[in-house]
């Protein structure tokens, strides 16, 4: 018996340490391909933006935009969609766009972006499955870009809403007996770019031919106070990000946090960081899910990120994007773990910018694109053929522990969602080039995975890797980032030298919301993280830099003094931090 016990406890470890600790943003769910014929004159391809994620019976449901249905998990990882087309199939060819979602007693509320007053709001008990029903027919105020904030300490429910360059978010009351609002709306918010850097137009915060754009409204209550989280500038850059104010009424009053923006991710492989929502885990710690720019084959190309989030000791609501789409812990592995410190496993990226071999091309589009951490870019092989390969070397052999598989629409033949489709392959390790083993096995895949990840169940050593197509669900076997995660052999580079922050000063006339950065090369690393707040021990903002040593930070608000410092990375690890300097 004694013997029994033990192998049973020896069986229970071995399933505990071979479960999946991470995932990796973009986050790998099987988005819809665009419904609108006007969007894919450049190519048919996969989008969806503006997400909410709600905690509805310790099931997380998330919807996003124009998606024919939403999906659910229980562990943040597992992603199961559930097709339901809420809106009328006679009218509209797309479904919710920006849609609300929220939790109210013991159900599940849903409702989308209108100016009409032609949309239900739905609701439901038992999400899981297709069950849902008409909560109310016509909600007459109408909204766009809606968020609904249900106060269950007062048991009342709010509406707010807005997407435009030139109104304010708005907010009303909708009582919870008739689910309307009695038409006293008050504005919210509006943006002001002549003195928050990171709210004006464009790419770099630098197009004045556009009033920046204000959307996204999201309301998250902690300690008695109102967190009213909105995004700016506009969704087709890097820079797009979520700002938060507070307010101890939920309808007025709202002051703008101090440390703002909130989430902020304009570099590294999966850019933008805005229009989401913030939501808790089952085991009570936020995170904050939002939108991902890629704007390639269209302005409106997107994905999505989920970050950790939180709020610090004195109230501050932080978001985490540091090495934020490198592995990051799962909620049931992240517990005891300091969210506003990151959740990154430590795994580094391997094989960025390495040599690369490749079966075809496709015209312009370069092996070389499916390796510089740019998801914009990617290498397409000229078939969708079983047998199209991609070989990355590492440059040395190499402990691999995880691998992303991020796919690219070229000559996609799908608009709308779709179901039953899938991605087979195989990857294989080598030494030498010459002798290969399979590492990872997708040959039996039934899954839509356009942004597959595989945390491997032990890790592998090998300097090569090969990955073979054997199955696409349209287009052209094509990648926009082969990321291979782990650690190398040598050693991280140092700490980086001659980190300056250039500024104009209080004193004199300047563009003070931009920041100049410079610092001596480091040739054994990869890339930099900057970190910077306005506070010395609230530095929750970063900013990842690949390969070059200056970068022109367009962000900052005009009036407050910044503290910053910078850390280099490569496939070995991380440098120490240098010193915080200050900008006043």
């Amino acid at each position: 018996m004694k013997n029994l016990f033990s192998i049973i406890i020896l069986i229970l470890s071995a399933q505990l340490f071979s479960q999946q600790k991470t995932f990796c943003n973009p986050i790998n769910i099987d988005y819809g391909y665009t419904p609108f014929e006007s969007f894919s004159t450049q190519g048919k391809h996969r989008a969806t933006a503006d997400p909410v994620i709600v905690n509805f019976k310790d099931q997380l449901f998330l919807f996003s935009t124009n998606q024919e249905g939403y999906w659910y998990s229980d562990d943040m990882l597992d992603w199961k969609f559930v097709y339901r087309k809420f809106l009328r199939d006679d009218k509209y060819i797309h479904d919710l766009n920006a849609p609300a979602a929220w939790v109210m007693k013991d159900t599940l509320y849903v409702y989308g972006s209108t100016w009409e007053q032609d949309f239900p709001i739905y609701k439901s008990t038992n999400p899981t499955k297709d069950e849902w029903e008409i909560a109310v027919d016509t909600l007459k105020v109408g909204a766009w870009d809606p968020a609904f904030h249900y106060d269950e300490d007062k048991n009342k429910l709010y509406l707010y809403w807005g997407s435009s360059n030139e109104w304010p978010l708005l907010g009303t009351e909708v009582k919870t007996k008739t689910m309307q609002s009695e038409g006293f709306v008050k504005p919210i918010l509006k943006l002001h770019p002549e003195d928050h850097g990171w709210e004006r137009f464009g790419e770099y915060n630098d197009n004045t031919f556009l009033q920046p754009f204000v959307e996204g409204a999201w309301v998250t209550k902690h300690n008695g106070k109102y967190y009213m989280q909105y995004g700016a500038p506009g969704t087709e850059f890097s820079g797009y990000a979520d700002g938060v104010y507070v307010s101890e009424n939920p309808l007025e009053g709202y002051a703008y946090q101090k440390h703002n923006p909130f989430s902020y991710k304009p570099g590294g492989f999966a850019r933008g960081a805005g229009h989401g929502s913030t939501y808790q885990d089952k085991y009570g710690n936020y995170w904050h899910v939002s939108t991902i720019f890629i704007s390639t084959k269209n302005n409106f190309e997107r994905r999505l990120g989920i970050w950790p989030a939180g709020f610090d000791q004195d109230d501050v609501m932080y978001c985490n994007t540091a090495y934020g789409d490198y592995p990051t812990y799962i909620p049931e592995f992240a517990q005891g773990k300091d969210f506003s410190k990151g959740l990154f496993s430590g795994w580094m990226l391997l094989n960025y910018n390495k040599p690369v071999q490749v079966s075809s091309t496709l015209g312009g589009f370069q092996p070389n694109f499916a390796v510089d951490e740019d998801i914009k870019t990617y290498w397409s092989a000229k078939t969708g053929d079983k047998g199209e390969w991609f070989q990355t070397d590492l440059g040395e052999t190499s402990t691999i522990h995880a691998i992303q598989i991020n796919y690219a629409d070229q000559d996609a033949e799908f608009m709308g969602k779709t179901l039953g489709k899938l991605h087979q392959y195989k990857i294989y390790g080598s030494d030498d080039g010459k002798k290969w083993k399979v590492i990872v096995d997708k040959s039996q895949n039934k899954k839509d995975v356009p942004h597959d990840y595989i945390e491997l169940e032990k890790p592998a050593k090998a300097r090569f890797l090969k990955m073979e197509n054997l199955k696409m669900p349209t287009g052209k076997f094509a990648l926009s980032g082969f990321r291979v995660f782990g650690k190398g052999a040598g050693k991280a580079p140092e700490k980086v030298r001659n980190f300056v922050p250039l500024r104009a000063s209080p004193e004199k006339y300047g563009e003070r919301r931009s920041v100049w950065f410079k610092w001596q090369q480091n040739p054994d690393a990869d890339g930099y993280v900057i970190y910077w707040g306005k506070s010395p021990d609230k530095m929750y903002g970063s900013i990842m830099v690949y390969g070059k040593n200056e970068y022109y930070f367009t962000g900052a608000d005009r009036t407050d003094e910044y503290y910053f410092q910078i850390e280099a990375f490569n496939a070995n690890g991380i440098s120490e931090r240098t010193e915080i300097l200050k900008s006043e």
